[in-house]
């Protein structure tokens, strides 16, 4: 993924780049149908695009959860869309001994929010010499972001990328807080407004995240408005039956005319 970060921030088009896909990898024929219709889209809307499949979900609220089809197998995955349709692919990872393992198959190591302050975990996904795409901890203010940038840079890697995905509210609800793009930008890095974690509503007692998915178009024209580098928005087929946080993802139907709409915002303010 040489140099790919100047290109995400410095394409021809002047848009926006996207992380989007599935929140985790569920079948190679899903995950192989998503990846084909967004390239198709974001190729057409000239979008500069990343794959985004978690291989495994760690954080679940209850034990039953739909975790992953395993390892490897999810991995292999996320390697073919890459090499058959040459874009980047992110994927999450929880641990440091995950690190090497996951930069074997994909451009890009996503570290959660819940675990953006875990030293050792940032410092060996900057080590794979992998672009690292840290999401800021619900818990945080933007500021502090700054030392996770510090860390990754530390370890000898300069490619970060930083994702905002809102601020805990009470117990069961995010806000967001649109002041802290522009100040994490001021770190170096691109930065990202994760359009769809935003809108979880956690800590449901049923044990399933709720969400506003109505609310996705919202929170992605507010983030281009303040000059966001980028979006990060899952989205599936069917929402509904999807294994792992269907209730705040965008239906894919909806994701052209979400997009385009988005363009006409990041044009008007260029």
């Amino acid at each position: 993924m040489l140099n790919y970060l100047d290109k995400l921030k410095n394409t021809d088009s002047g848009n926006f780049f996207l992380m989007a896909g599935p929140c985790a990898i569920e079948g190679e024929d899903i995950a192989m149908r998503i990846a084909e219709k967004i390239i198709a889209i974001t190729d057409k809307l000239q979008i500069p695009y990343i794959f985004k499949g978690s291989y495994r979900k760690a954080n679940r609220s209850k034990g039953s959860s739909f975790t992953g089809i395993g390892d490897e197998k999810a991995l292999r995955i996320l390697e073919r869309i890459g090499r058959e349709f040459g874009v980047p692919t992110v994927t999450d990872i929880h641990e440091s001994g995950e690190a090497a393992m996951a930069a074997a198959y994909v451009d890009v190591l996503q570290i959660p929010a819940f675990l953006c302050r875990q030293t050792d975990l940032l410092i060996a996904a900057a080590e794979t010499g992998k672009v690292v795409n840290v999401k800021k901890g619900q818990f945080l203010s933007a500021g502090s972001m700054k030392f996770a940038v510090e860390k990754v840079k530390e370890a000898g890697n300069d490619k970060v990328i930083l994702t905002d995905r809102g601020n805990t509210f009470g117990y069961q609800d995010l806000i967001v807080d649109y002041r802290g793009l522009p100040e994490m930008q001021s770190f170096g890095v691109p930065v990202v407004m994760d359009c769809t974690h935003s809108l979880q509503q956690p800590n449901q007692s049923s044990g399933v995240t709720g969400g506003k998915p109505e609310l996705i178009s919202t929170i992605a024209k507010a983030a281009i408005a303040v000059g966001a580098d980028g979006l990060f928005i899952e989205t599936h087929p069917d929402p509904a039956n999807a294994k792992s946080d269907g209730a705040n993802m965008l239906h894919l139907d909806l994701l052209e005319e979400t997009l385009t709409k988005l363009i006409r915002i990041r044009q008007a303010i260029l």
